[in-house]
């Protein structure tokens, strides 16, 4: 089915989020600021929440307890699935995809190359299954690694194989937490330290608000209501604009079709000249004006500026 773009924005979106950064800065607590989640506490460490950050959760042993979990009936009063973290949760889908298929082993128990291509194909199915049937956010976060290029370092998410290429792909924003100075930070721009990716005109680098007594842990929920907000103006704008196209183009066409010789053909350009273009109304109506003054026959007479039938022009 076609459909028109401005239906896009039809309410919230879902978003599709990876957060990374070193051990203790902060990841888990800043991935339970997403609208109502569910923490999927793959690592077991929730007990280094404070106990006032902490949410509703699930501590799975295997990738089957996930699924068995991630169920429509079980999750009615959550907005948000937090996996944290996405590297343990791929080490649990990898053992589980062994047990599916021994080719996608090795005999030291870690995967061979076809299984890191089964489980990351198999990331972005789960990815999918979230967002796509069961309607939730999605946070993913992941540790940072450390990895030299040259006399640089840069920082990459900690995930075995090629699946740190896949799993960068459903995502909708992904940013990397660090310290600067005093002040808890995450950078959703490329740039020479990491890869991080910005949507919807979130880019750059944010300041996350220290939490003290009585603060809300909210920084997400607001980050994703500011995602949603810029989503409805686009569209909003977008309308604006083709409700301006199209009346251009009304105007335009009038003009054309008046067209009937000569001395219309000259009386027009003044007023075909003065229309106000909107995307892609100055390319079209310009290809009609020469298709109707080329089926009339007329050439332009650069010396007295004005058409002229194309006999008397010669």
């Amino acid at each position: 089915m076609i459909r028109n773009p401005n239906d896009i924005q039809d309410g919230a979106k879902k978003i599709r989020m990876l957060i990374a950064g070193y051990p203790g800065i902060g990841k888990s607590t800043l991935a339970l600021s997403a609208p109502r989640p569910l923490h999927i506490d793959c690592d077991f460490g929730i007990d280094r929440i404070e106990p006032r950050y902490r949410m509703p959760y699930i501590q799975p042993r295997s990738y089957d307890e996930i699924l068995n979990d991630l169920k429509p009936e079980n999750l009615n009063d959550f907005e948000t699935l937090v996996f944290d973290t996405a590297g343990k949760l791929i080490s649990l889908m990898g053992l589980w995809a062994i047990k599916q298929n021994p080719k996608y082993g090795q005999r030291d128990g870690s995967l061979s190359l076809k299984g890191y291509g089964f489980v990351g194909r198999e990331f972005v199915r789960l990815m999918d299954y979230c967002f796509y049937e069961l309607k939730k956010n999605i946070v993913v976060v992941f540790h940072a690694t450390e990895e030299k290029d040259g006399d640089n370092t840069r920082l990459r998410i900690k995930v075995e194989g090629q699946t740190k290429n896949n799993v960068w792909e459903p995502m909708d924003l992904g940013g990397f937490v660090e310290m600067y100075g005093n002040d808890r930070t995450i950078g959703f721009s490329n740039c020479e330290r990491y890869f991080a990716k910005g949507t919807r005109g979130i880019h750059g680098v944010y300041k996350i608000p220290a939490l003290g007594p009585g603060s809300q842990n909210d920084f997400l929920t607001k980050l994703f209501e500011e995602y949603n907000s810029k989503a409805a103006e686009e569209v909003a704008a977008n309308a604006k604009e083709n409700e301006a196209y199209e009346q251009v183009m009304r105007d335009g066409s009038k003009i054309i079709a008046g067209i009937k010789d000569a001395d219309t053909a000259n009386a027009a350009m003044q007023p075909f000249k003065a229309l106000h273009h909107h995307l892609t109304s100055s390319r079209e109506l310009n290809a009609q004006w020469k298709a109707k003054i080329a089926a009339l026959g007329l050439t332009f007479d650069p010396n007295s500026t004005q058409y002229k039938p194309a006999e008397e022009a010669q």
